[in-house]
């Protein structure tokens, strides 16, 4: 699933090409893709024609459309959504599900192979939609509170991945740029977060925001074609991962082959000799 890297390229593309035109009309492919806008599908459609985009936005891993008026289309790219700009009578890419045509000629595409992503209606929603008010800042809000985060990470009783994991404490974070900050900390996964000091809290966030901000000075981490910028083409963080994705491979800092556990149905990667597996829940 695209995290908080991905999503700020798509909507920095969004906001490059998109924003200060007008939506002239609206085509949705498959209903599927709007199921989240309740009202139906011939709502929607007659909610965006003729609105103007006046800015594009995101919150973790949503992003939205600020329209006139103070509405919004808010958005989510699931597992394998993408947004694409293309004249308008080019060839429709694969899984084309929305296509809004703007008033230059060209159109923004929302493709989605496994349609897990979508979009819908937020009205009054262009500072924030209320439907994701409960969705916490990230380490790159310039409002986000390291030591709100602290706090409230001190009160759970949970591994640690698990509570970065947790979109309502802190948000963007994904499995990619979790494994990623655990390691540079470094922090085993299942470290309890009652028993974390001080400074691992702090370095674990700096280094979740600087993996964030270096993955997104590439473009992004794509495995497979579907992640993509608005203008089709892959970002190459992943040839600077160290631990996602690295099993069997030497640890970068000491050389210790990385490890891959099973984890809320994903995979944790990890480095046995600098991220020791706790011992009775504490270390």
């Amino acid at each position: 699933m695209p995290e908080l890297p991905e999503v700020e390229v798509v909507r920095l593309g969004i906001a490059s090409h998109v924003v200060g035109r007008t939506i002239t009309r609206v085509v949705v492919h498959d209903v599927r893709s709007v199921r989240r806008h309740l009202p139906g599908v011939s709502d929607f459609v007659n909610r965006l024609e003729g609105r103007t985009v006046v800015g594009a936005a995101r919150r973790g891993k949503y992003l939205w459309l600020q329209l006139d008026h103070g509405d919004a289309v808010l958005c989510h790219l699931g597992m394998s959504g993408q947004f694409l700009i293309s004249a308008a009578d080019a060839a429709d890419p694969r899984h084309l599900r929305i296509a809004l045509t703007l008033d230059d000629e060209r159109e923004l595409r929302f493709a989605d192979q496994r349609i897990f992503g979508g979009m819908a209606f937020s009205e009054d929603g262009a500072e924030l939609p209320p439907e994701i008010e409960h969705i916490a800042r990230d380490p790159l809000d310039p409002r986000f509170d390291p030591a709100e985060f602290a706090a409230r990470l001190r009160k759970r009783q949970t591994g640690v991945k698990r509570a970065i994991l947790d979109q309502t404490l802190i948000s963007g974070v994904g499995n990619i740029y979790a494994d990623e900050a655990l390691w540079r900390t470094p922090l085993h996964y299942a470290r309890n977060t009652r028993h974390l000091r001080t400074r691992e809290i702090e370095g674990l966030l700096g280094h979740v925001g600087d993996v964030m901000r270096e993955a997104l000075a590439q473009g992004g981490t794509s495995f497979d074609a579907l992640y993509v910028n608005v203008n089709g083409n892959s970002g190459y963080f992943d040839r600077s991962l160290q631990a996602y994705g690295q099993e069997g491979r030497p640890c970068q800092r000491c050389g210790t082959p990385i490890r891959r556990d099973s984890f809320m149905n994903r995979s944790s990667f990890w480095c046995p000799q600098c991220q020791p597996r706790p011992r009775n829940g504490k270390f």
